[in-house]
């Protein structure tokens, strides 16, 4: 069976949370840390959903995890600017990338919702 592109992205990118809650101090890890760890999980099964659905799901599926992407950006920028992850670390996860491959699998006019 094969894996899509933005499948593969989005799961590199969780792997690298997971990586930067092993280094952050234990508050962060279990309230910020562990929240975007489950960001990254439903935007995970939302994609996975999207792919083994019929066609007239994949829509919603994918709104769905455009969302969770969404805010795991907005918690990765939080991580950012209290200075508990290194901007370097944050920058190579490009989830900018991941949208934009998400974008390009929704259906036309679906973009903007």
């Amino acid at each position: 069976m094969d894996t899509l592109p933005i499948i593969n992205k989005t799961y590199e990118a969780y792997k690298e949370i997971i990586v930067i809650n092993i280094h952050i101090t234990k508050r962060n890890r279990y309230g910020l840390g562990t929240s975007l760890e489950n960001s990254m999980v439903e935007c995970l099964e939302d994609l996975i959903m999207a792919k083994n659905a019929p066609k007239n799901l994949k829509a919603v599926y994918l709104i769905k995890a455009s969302s969770k992407l969404e805010i795991s950006t907005l918690k990765l920028r939080l991580l950012l600017e209290l200075s508990i992850a290194n901007e370097t670390t944050i920058f190579q996860m490009i989830p900018s990338q991941i949208g934009r491959v998400k974008s390009k699998n929704l259906p036309k006019g679906k973009e903007q919702m």
